[in-house]
């Protein structure tokens, strides 16, 4: 399956479609820019065509979700490394770590499911961006905020795209043209 999304250059809102399913979706904070521009930090969705490699959930707020991903569960110890400097740049670590590190066990809802994207881990390049996520959206009253990067989705309709997601899922992120 192809889970395809859509957003105009700058806009921190797109859309996603999976299957018969169209829905909002949030994007990150600067928009969906190519790949060649993404850089660490930039706040910055990457296009492409991204593999889904594995759901992370919270099992202490949710039960197992339906999905034929590979599935593992966060722990309070678990991260994300955001160091480009570092050797383990764009990979899980195990906290406390050295180095700048993304906590996947948080707070708020965010990584309730969290959906390791192929990103920049094959090879893993310094400074092209980390932790690209397709996870829960936060949101206020009923709009979706933007991402630090990611594609989010509420919660509900993340389960519903999920349970038709298998290891030959990618997600392909597309510019639009401007109006």
């Amino acid at each position: 399956m192809i889970i395809t999304v859509t957003g105009k250059p700058g806009a921190t809102m797109g859309t996603l479609t999976a299957g018969d399913m169209t829905v909002p979706c949030a994007l990150g904070r600067s928009g969906i820019v190519t790949d060649t521009r993404k850089k660490e930090g930039d706040g910055a969705t990457p296009a492409g065509r991204w593999p889904m490699r594995r759901l992370l959930y919270r099992a202490d707020r949710l039960a197992v979700p339906q999905c034929n991903l590979p599935i593992s569960q966060i722990a309070p110890t678990d991260g994300w490394c955001d160091a480009p400097e570092d050797p383990l740049y764009n990979q899980a670590t195990a906290l406390p770590y050295p180095a700048s590190t993304e906590m996947l066990w948080r707070d708020d809802d965010l990584y309730n499911l969290c959906v390791v994207l192929g990103h920049n881990d094959d090879p893993v390049v310094p400074h092209k961006g980390s932790a690209i996520f397709f996870h829960v959206a936060k949101q206020q009253d009923t709009t979706l905020c933007p991402t630090e990067g990611c594609v989010a989705l509420p919660q509900e309709t993340l389960i519903r795209v999920l349970m038709n997601c298998s290891p030959s899922t990618v997600m392909e992120i597309l510019l639009e043209d401007q109006d």
